[in-house]
């Protein structure tokens, strides 16, 4: 991990009224140049192992993002209790 800034912030991604110590993804936004820089750094772990982390851009990570958000990876889960595919999606998640 020494190519991992030691002072990040990292945000637990976890429904507000998580309790207990997971497990959970957590991540952390490296610097770029300026804000909006679409190559930064963003650095992703899991709480049960947090020596273990992924690194990829902010571009790919907003990209993800989105697709969840648009479903794109409810099929990923189909089957799963509890899931229920993102509005709009229905007949585009396959079993």
């Amino acid at each position: 991990m020494s190519d991992i800034p030691p002072d990040l912030d990292w945000i637990r991604a976890a429904p507000e009224d998580a309790t207990g110590p997971g497990p959970w993804f957590e991540l952390a936004f490296g610097e770029g140049d300026g804000e909006d820089d679409p190559e930064a750094p963003v650095y992703i772990r899991e709480t049960s192992a947090p020596d273990v982390v992924v690194t990829t851009n902010r571009r790919k990570w907003d990209a993800f993002v989105l697709g969840v958000q648009a479903g794109e990876f409810d099929h990923f889960v189909a089957g799963v209790e509890g899931f229920e595919p993102t509005a709009g999606m229905d007949d585009q998640v396959t079993p």
